[in-house]
């Protein structure tokens, strides 16, 4: 099963504002199109970039699917071509195992840079980046992983 729900009320407001009225209204990311490949995230609240500047953004999304697959982030083509603003890492790889984890339940950010020279804004309610739903692969001679996830930080158990 595959699922995009919101985090907690009590995530949201450690992660974002005590506010159940924005906690409430703020959309579930969805496909625009029909064969659209990608599930457009929207911005929670208005906000701004200034160029050279980085900006986290919260998404309050968590993402539920199976251990085969991941979830991947990537802006918007439209950011890049019109504004030259992109995400930190260039897509975010999002693991199964990210889901309801002990530090923020899974709440998945953007972290973009704006390396244009025009600020770049978004307004509540306005899509701003997008999740792709991958299956993936791994070799079939390798030694069974035993470690799990405890945290956000992609650290497991043992280097904490």
């Amino acid at each position: 099963m595959r699922r995009l729900e919101k985090i907690s009320f009590e995530q949201f407001k450690k992660d974002i504002k005590d506010d159940i009225k924005l906690y409430e209204e703020y959309k579930v990311p969805s496909r625009k199109t029909k064969y659209s490949a990608g599930y457009d995230f929207f911005a929670i609240e208005d906000f701004s970039i200034k160029p050279g500047e980085i900006k986290k953004v919260p998404t309050g999304i968590k993402a539920m699917y199976p251990k085969d697959e991941t979830f991947m982030l990537f802006v918007r083509s439209s950011m890049g071509f019109k504004w030259n603003v992109r995400l930190c890492n260039q897509v975010g790889i999002i693991d199964s195992d990210f889901y309801n984890n002990v530090d923020n339940e899974g709440h998945m950010w953007f972290a973009l840079q704006n390396e244009g020279d025009k600020e770049f804004k978004v307004k509540k309610g306005e899509a701003f980046g997008q999740g792709i739903f991958l299956k993936y692969y791994t070799v079939d001679d390798e030694d069974e992983v035993q470690e799990e996830r405890n945290g956000w930080t992609g650290k497991p158990n043992s280097e904490k």
